[in-house]
C-alpha cells in the first residue's frame, strides 16, 4: 500500500487547517480571525514546501507585517495564529519543530485604543437615541457592561427577574470556555430603559430586542455582520459628542471602570464576564472621579499618627507650662530659680517632704524640708 501523501505546501496546509476548524463548528468571528492569518501566510509562503519554513521566515512574516503599519496588537495576534497553526503540524508529525515558535512581537498596550465615556456623555447620547430600542442598546453597553451585540441581542424576557432586580445575560463568547451565562443587577441607570422597552414590546415576545435587529446577526459572519457601529456613530456625533474608538467596546470598558471604584474587582470581573486580569489590561482605567477624590486622600495611618502627634505635643506643653500666673513659655533653668524663690517668699510656712532617692538602697533615707 503506497504511503498517504501529507500535505506539503505551506498554502495547502492553512487551507486544510481552517477548513477542519469550521467542520468542527467553531464561531464565524474565530474564523473570520484565522482567516486573515491564512490569507497573509498563503500569500507570502503558499507555494512553500511546510518543511522548508525557518525561523528566518518567521521573522519576515512579522517584517511585513509591521511594513503595512497594523498596529502592535495586530500584529501580535496574527503571529500567534500563525505559531498556533504551525504546532499542529507538529503534532501531525508534519514538521519536526516550529520554526516561528521564537519569533517574538510586542502586544501592545489596548488602552491607546478605548476612551473612558462619561455619564453625562452617555445619556447624552441615549437622549438622541432614534427610539426605544437604540436607547436600550446603548444603556445596556455603557450601564450594564453587556457585549454588543452577542449578548445583548440573545436577551429574552424570561432573563429578567423583576422581583430580585437581575438580570441573566446570555454569553456567546465564553460559552465554550464553561460559562454559558452570568448573572448581573439591574443597575438603577439600567432598569428604566428595560422598563421601557417592555412597556413596548409585543405580547408574546419571546427575545428582548425585535427580529429585525436580529436578523443583522444571522449571517454567514454572524454577530460579527451585525454592523452597529455606523449608526451608533451617527447617534454620537449627532449629539454633539466627540466619536470615542471602538464604540461598543469602550462604553463596556466604562461601565467596568465605574464598577470598579465601588466593588471589588473580583465581583466585578464576575458581572462581567472576564478575569481580574483581562479587567486590569483590557477594560478598567481610573476615572476623572477617582482623580478629583484622591486631592483629599490620606492614608488612614497617617491620619492616625498625625492626630497622635498633636495631642502628645499639647500635653508635652501643657506639663512645660506650669499652671502659674505671668508664666506663659517654657522657663529655663534661670527661670525655675527665681519661680522657686518667688514660692519661698509667698509661702514661708509651707513645707513640703522630699524624699531622696540617691543613693540606692535597702534603708529608706531621712527626709529632708525645704
Amino acid at each position: 500500500v503506497p504511503p498517504r501523501q501529507l500535505t506539503s505546501t505551506v498554502g495547502e496546509f492553512v487551507k486544510e487547517w481552517l477548513a477542519g476548524k469550521e467542520a468542527a463548528g467553531f464561531k464565524p468571528t474565530s474564523l473570520l480571525a484565522w482567516g486573515q492569518t491564512v490569507t497573509e501566510l498563503t500569500k507570502m509562503f503558499a507555494p512553500r514546501p511546510l518543511a522548508a519554513l525557518t525561523h528566518a521566515d518567521g521573522e519576515a512574516f512579522r517584517a511585513q507585517l509591521r511594513g503595512r503599519g497594523l498596529r502592535p496588537t495586530t500584529i501580535h495576534k496574527r503571529l500567534s495564529h500563525a505559531k498556533a497553526m504551525l504546532e499542529d503540524a507538529v503534532r501531525l508529525t508534519l514538521i519536526p519543530a516550529n520554526p516561528f515558535r521564537h519569533v517574538k512581537q510586542r502586544q501592545g498596550d489596548p488602552s491607546e485604543r478605548r476612551k473612558y465615556v462619561p455619564v453625562a456623555d452617555a445619556q447624552r447620547v441615549i437622549d438622541h437615541c432614534p427610539n426605544v430600542w437604540w436607547k436600550l442598546i446603548a444603556a445596556l453597553a455603557r450601564f450594564g457592561g453587556l457585549r454588543t451585540p452577542s449578548e445583548t441581542f440573545s436577551l429574552t424576557w424570561g432573563d429578567v427577574d423583576w422581583e430580585r432586580n437581575r438580570l441573566r445575560v446570555t454569553s456567546p463568547k465564553t460559552e465554550d470556555a464553561g460559562k454559558p451565562h452570568r448573572v448581573i443587577p439591574l443597575f438603577p441607570l439600567l432598569k428604566p430603559h428595560l422598563e421601557a422597552a417592555f412597556a413596548a414590546a409585543k405580547a408574546g415576545d419571546v427575545f428582548i430586542f425585535p427580529e429585525k435587529y436580529r436578523d443583522r446577526a444571522k449571517g454567514k459572519r454572524g454577530w460579527n455582520g451585525a454592523n452597529l457601529r455606523t449608526t451608533m456613530t451617527k447617534i454620537v456625533r449627532k449629539a454633539k459628542v466627540d466619536p470615542w474608538p471602538r464604540v461598543f467596546h469602550s462604553l463596556r470598558a466604562s461601565c467596568e471602570s465605574d464598577l470598579a471604584q465601588s466593588f471589588p474587582l473580583a465581583v466585578v470581573a464576575k458581572w462581567l464576564g472576564n478575569t481580574p486580569s483581562v479587567a486590569l489590561r483590557h477594560y478598567v482605567d481610573p476615572t476623572d472621579a477617582a482623580f478629583e477624590q484622591a486631592t483629599g486622600w490620606q492614608p488612614r495611618d497617617a491620619k492616625n499618627d498625625a492626630g497622635a502627634t498633636q495631642k502628645t505635643t499639647q500635653a508635652r506643653a501643657a506639663t512645660r507650662q506650669q499652671d502659674v500666673p505671668g508664666v506663659t513659655e517654657p522657663l529655663g533653668i534661670a527661670g525655675s530659680r527665681r519661680l522657686l524663690a518667688t514660692l519661698e517668699q509667698s509661702c514661708p510656712d509651707v513645707q513640703r517632704e522630699c524624699m531622696g532617692i540617691e543613693p540606692t538602697g535597702s534603708l529608706i533615707q531621712t527626709p529632708r524640708r525645704f
